[in-house]
């Protein structure tokens, strides 16, 4: 079986994305500044990828501000690249966003469309899994929007997904061969303020989401279709009904 290194391999998809690999026989590392591996350096990456068939990049940028996350992303990414081609690294997995190549004024999407071309211009066989918003921000979504009682967001639609499911996707692109540009989504599209409303009316949260066109996302206006797939999606099931009893909120 492979060696499959998990750049980003201890946060919330990586360390599913090891666990399934290990479960299929693969050889899977994972690999952060916890495990003495730091992309943004170089620290760790030259010893980490010996002998590595595939490399998974499941890392985020621990600032959202702009110039940081477009640091860490463009940064982070040329170094990875290097030291993969230095390994003879043939197949590079990215996560990534749905509606990056649509256009939007988000900052952090901006920063994942320069990963994203540096990873399409390396000669390195790719694999970018595209993404819809996970079930798992809906609290900091809320958190983010909330004035006073009230939380404010657009009707403009998403289909999040599970990070479980998102785990799967990716876990299934590193085993497999380069894809190209994928795109994966959960069964539901919902406007944002619906998605708040259902989480925080199930967790019994009291406050009152309203859905409000001109409030952003993340400090950026989105149209209605940016941020849900394509047709040929591969769309998964758990709903966000299945998932809520499941995961209450963080404490």
């Amino acid at each position: 079986m492979a060696k499959i290194v998990v750049i980003g391999g201890t946060g919330l998809i990586g360390s599913k994305v090891v666990s399934k690999l290990t479960e299929h026989g693969h050889e899977a590392i994972a690999a952060s500044p916890n495990t003495g591996v730091n992309t943004l350096t170089g620290e760790g990456l030259a010893e980490v990828l010996v002998g590595a068939n595939t490399v998974v990049d499941v890392s985020n940028s621990p600032s959202f501000a702009p110039d940081d996350v477009m640091e860490f992303f463009t940064t982070s990414t040329r170094n990875l690249l290097a030291a993969e081609a230095e390994a003879g690294v043939t197949h590079h997995v990215a996560l990534t966003i749905v509606g990056t190549n649509r256009p939007q004024n988000i900052a952090y999407f901006a920063a994942k469309v320069a990963q994203e071309k540096l990873i399409r211009e390396s000669g390195i066989g790719y694999t970018l899994v595209h993404a819809t918003q996970f079930f798992e921000f809906v609290g900091s979504i809320a958190d983010i929007s909330t004035e006073g009682d009230t939380v404010r967001l657009p009707g403009a639609l998403i289909q999040p997904i599970a990070a479980e499911d998102v785990a799967t996707a990716v876990a299934r692109a590193a085993a497999g061969e380069p894809q190209g540009d994928t795109e994966i989504a959960g069964p539901e599209a919902l406007g944002m303020d619906e998605f708040a409303r259902r989480a925080l009316t199930f967790r019994k949260d009291p406050r009152t989401v309203v859905r409000d066109d001109d409030a952003t996302y993340y400090g950026a206006h989105i149209e209605e279709h940016t941020l849900i797939p394509v047709d040929g999606a591969h769309i998964f099931e758990t709903t966000l009904e299945d998932w809520l009893p499941a995961n209450p909120p963080r404490a």
